[in-house]
């Protein structure tokens, strides 16, 4: 089991994990919105500021994974694009998460050009669909 820690007011983050929620036939992924209500009283180990930065995951035995290496394990939990993986090869890895970095920082302004939208209007409503 993955937990997922993603921001919800970000389109494009929500609609990754609104289609990772759809592939996991298995239940191998728990999502959690950083934005909830009861975010910090149920994860008070995750600081959500930093949450919302980078991307963190937690593994069954505790262990906090940020960046790439959520995303990449949770499409290979979901058994889809097994090519991410190279993104976890030593020489690719520092280059790619630079790259994603720098996407995580800019998401926002990259979902607005990419879908119009810099924020989930209706998940900062608490009305998000996922």
């Amino acid at each position: 089991m993955l937990t997922i820690f993603y921001d919800g007011h970000c389109p494009l983050c929500a609609a990754e994990m609104k289609t990772l929620q759809s592939l996991d036939t298995q239940n191998k992924l728990r999502l959690e919105n950083i934005h909830d209500e009861n975010f910090q009283h149920n994860y008070p180990y995750i600081d959500p500021i930093e949450a919302d930065r980078l991307l963190h995951g937690q593994l069954d035995n505790g262990q906090i994974i940020k960046g790439l290496d959520v995303t990449c394990l949770a499409w290979k939990l979901v058994e889809k694009h097994k090519w991410m993986q190279a993104l976890r090869w030593p020489f690719i890895r520092f280059f790619a998460d630079i790259g994603y970095r720098f996407f995580a920082r800019y998401r926002h302004q990259i979902s607005s050009f990419v879908t119009g939208k810099a924020r989930c209007a209706s998940c900062q409503k608490d009305q998000c669909d996922l």
